[in-house]
């Protein structure tokens, strides 16, 4: 790959190790001039020296057609306008920055920049994700970590909410104490765990992983139709005798039947036991 590394302190020296070991082409362009000596030494690569948002500079480390830019500046701006010249007249197919300003993650994006780094952005992120866990899950550490305890809630939708252990937990965790408001329970095989119960479970640190997997998973079952229903018949009605004269006028068939479902062989079989009203009278 070609991959040009703008500005930047000691993030672009551990990017341009980083990249160096898997033999891509590295273009450096520093506009410190004592720390990318620096940078040329300890990576025996040259260096072009000026500032990266310059469109000379751009043109004179033939950074056309590379893979991927990434500038490290600490000023936002430098950073956004570099992207901004390698993308649009270099036709450089992937930019990458980093931004001091959280807020302008989105609005670089927006702009054009494939990819914008905010360290504030990606902590806060992952504290917020970290927080969300930790109120599901708290973890305990025994014997140098081979045994941990796992205290899990149970959500409204889980699995194995409203079903007795026996039923459906895995045999490689077992769950040691049911915390239900204001209740303790020491739970056995036909405990009915409980959507919000906090379980208290103890098992090998290499499976749990797939213990919070597993509690974690949504219940996706489907109640399906039984076939015995499939088909309903209503008895055909009685149909009342009207007066007349006339034998021939009488129908010898019964009227219309309703029926729920669209089997021919059931409709079929009903009008045949609807006795001949018409043969009846004759016999008599």
């Amino acid at each position: 790959m070609k991959i040009v590394i703008a500005e930047g302190r000691h993030e672009a020296d551990y990017i341009i190790k980083l990249f160096r070991s898997r033999k891509n082409q590295i273009i450096v362009i520093n506009s410190d001039k004592e720390f990318g000596k620096e940078i040329a030494k300890n990576n025996k690569i040259p260096v072009i020296f000026g500032k990266s948002s310059n469109i000379e500079i751009l043109k004179l480390a033939h950074i056309e057609n590379a893979d991927v830019l990434i500038s490290l500046h600490e000023q936002d701006t430098v950073d956004f306008v570099t992207c901004l010249l390698a993308k649009q007249l270099f036709n450089v197919k992937k930019t990458i920055c980093t931004v001091t300003n959280p807020k302008l993650v989105d609005l670089f994006k927006e702009l054009g920049v494939d990819s914008v780094i905010s360290s504030s952005y990606v902590l806060g992120n992952s504290v917020k994700a970290e927080s969300s866990l930790e109120d599901l899950i708290k973890t305990m550490s025994l014997e140098d970590d081979k045994i941990v305890m796992t205290e899990i809630t149970i959500s409204e939708n889980s699995k194995i909410a409203n079903k007795k252990i026996m039923e459906l937990f895995p045999k490689y965790g077992n769950i040691s104490c049911v915390y239900r408001k204001p209740n303790v329970i020491i739970p056995n095989g036909q405990t009915i765990i409980l959507p919000n119960d906090k379980l208290l479970v103890v098992s090998a640190l290499h499976d749990q992983k797939k213990i919070i997997d597993f509690v974690s998973e949504e219940n996706k079952e489907t109640i399906e139709a039984s076939p015995a229903i499939t088909e309903i018949v209503e008895e055909p009605k009685p149909v009342a005798k009207q007066p007349t004269d006339d034998p021939a006028k009488v129908s010898s068939k019964p009227k219309s039947n309703a029926f729920v479902g669209s089997s021919s062989k059931v409709s079929k079989a009903k009008v045949e036991k609807t006795p001949d009203k018409k043969a009846s009278k004759t016999k008599k």
